[in-house]
């Protein structure tokens, strides 16, 4: 089982200017890597297979540059012997954690390239900025070296650290990252217990030990037992603030060192929402965790809910003033979907089902996830078809008299679907239907 740890850092005057000085180092060899990856990737690959004795019809220009093998995470991390001696500074830097940031490049290129181990492919990796690069990591680390409430770590010297929580005897300290927030910096533990297996549960659902639970934005969940969490819209509390300080940082008569400390705020302020935002969510996560042995809830897919619309062209010949022109843009919907994308930003539901995971995992508790579609247009006592747009919020089933919130109704209808699928012969055909 592998956990992690978070402590915040109290570091000295000289610890915290090293700190940052071999995060800047690591951050440029980090772009570097990244540009050579990207340099082999123009003017060195070739997707087409080429039988023995051919030649390829596919040309390109190669400038004054000479082929040479695609860099992986071997010949770049061969490459840092020489690094030290062009540039010797960087031996200031620890050895295993060079490597490390040659092992970050080669991660997100490869879910660039081939995706990750769910085959979800992610987009072009940028190059890191000052404000983007804010962590490294020790990938071995001794128990030794954890004494109390410090940590001895090369070339950096003992650290103290708060101590807000003990870790668990019977754990192994695995690795150490160093993270520079907006407070200040932070260490992470990652620790593995082998005695604890990771089990897959396979708790059978009945009626009495299963909780449905239907998502949404009206409130962040609502289950079987009409149980619900209203948002509590942490950003939207904030905006006003934030405007605030945005209205000053945009402030042209203000000097370089008055916006850095309005950057610094608003970088508060942000950390502030999302930590209110993880505790609330934790606590939500405990109280449905703790009440049943099963959990069911709807397989969402939240990205697609905050897709971007198409754009959208005109096939209207220009004939008046006031029409756009043939092949212009017209309005496509985003504009009126822009504070729905903000809402599930705000209340964070993909998080909160993450979250959910982990602390079933923790409790033993089983989590079944459920196909959504039709779980807000079927009623959960006789199946039958009401169909409600969004702005309907009730339910009413004329064949069965059931009368309730469609929120409930649906998460009803998702613990139905989580015990009584398998045997319930007419529950799938129904929900297939339009």
């Amino acid at each position: 089982m592998r956990k992690t740890y978070q402590y915040k850092l109290k570091p000295t005057a000289v610890q915290r200017q090293e700190i940052e000085r071999w995060l800047d180092m690591l951050r440029c060899q980090y772009n570097y890597l990244l540009a050579d990856r990207f340099n082999w990737w123009k003017y060195n690959r070739c997707n087409l297979t080429i039988p023995q004795g051919e030649y390829c019809l596919r040309w390109c220009e190669i400038g004054s540059q000479q082929l040479r093998n695609n860099p992986d995470w071997h010949s770049q991390s061969a490459s840092l012997p020489m690094l030290k001696k062009e540039r010797p500074w960087y031996r200031d830097v620890y050895s295993q954690v060079l490597q490390d940031c040659v092992k970050r490049v080669k991660l997100a290129f490869d879910r660039f390239i081939s995706g990750d181990s769910q085959g979800s492919r992610s987009g072009r990796p940028r190059f890191k900025n000052k404000s983007r690069y804010r962590t490294f990591t020790f990938p071995k680390v001794s128990r030794e070296n954890l004494i109390g409430n410090t940590i001895k770590l090369p070339k950096l010297g003992v650290l103290e650290f708060v101590k807000s929580r003990d870790i668990e005897p019977g754990f192994k300290l695995k690795t150490a990252s160093i993270t520079r927030k907006a407070d200040g910096y932070y260490i992470n533990f990652s620790v593995e217990d082998k005695s604890v297996p990771e089990l897959e549960l396979d708790t059978v659902p009945t009626e009495s030990n299963t909780v449905g639970i239907d998502l949404g934005l009206e409130k962040l969940y609502v289950d079987s037992n009409n149980n619900r969490a209203l948002p509590q819209k942490h950003l939207r509390k904030s905006e006003s603030k934030l405007a605030k300080l945005q209205r000053k940082l945009s402030d042209k008569t203000r000097s370089k060192k008055a916006k850095r400390l309005v950057r610094r705020a608003i970088s508060r302020l942000h950390q502030k929402i999302a930590r209110q935002r993880k505790d609330w969510h934790y606590s939500e996560a405990h109280k449905l965790v703790k009440s049943c042995n099963v959990l069911a809830i709807e397989d969402l897919k939240i990205r697609n809910m905050k897709r971007r619309n198409k754009p959208k062209r005109s096939p209207l010949p220009p004939f008046s003033r006031g029409v756009p022109k043939a092949g212009g843009y017209v309005p496509n919907g985003q504009a009126s979907s822009s504070g729905l994308n903000k809402s599930w930003s705000d209340n964070a539901v993909a998080n909160f089902v993450q979250i959910l995971s982990q602390v079933a995992q923790k409790y033993g508790t089983r989590i079944i996830k459920v196909n959504p579609r039709g779980t807000s247009q079927h009623c959960s006592r006789c199946l039958n078809r009401v169909s409600k747009t969004l702005s309907d919020r009730w339910h009413d089933c004329n064949s069965c008299n059931l009368s309730c919130d469609r929120d409930y109704n649906s998460a009803l209808l998702v613990k139905r679907l989580a015990v009584g699928s398998s045997q319930d012969k007419k529950l799938p055909s129904l929900l297939d239907l339009r």
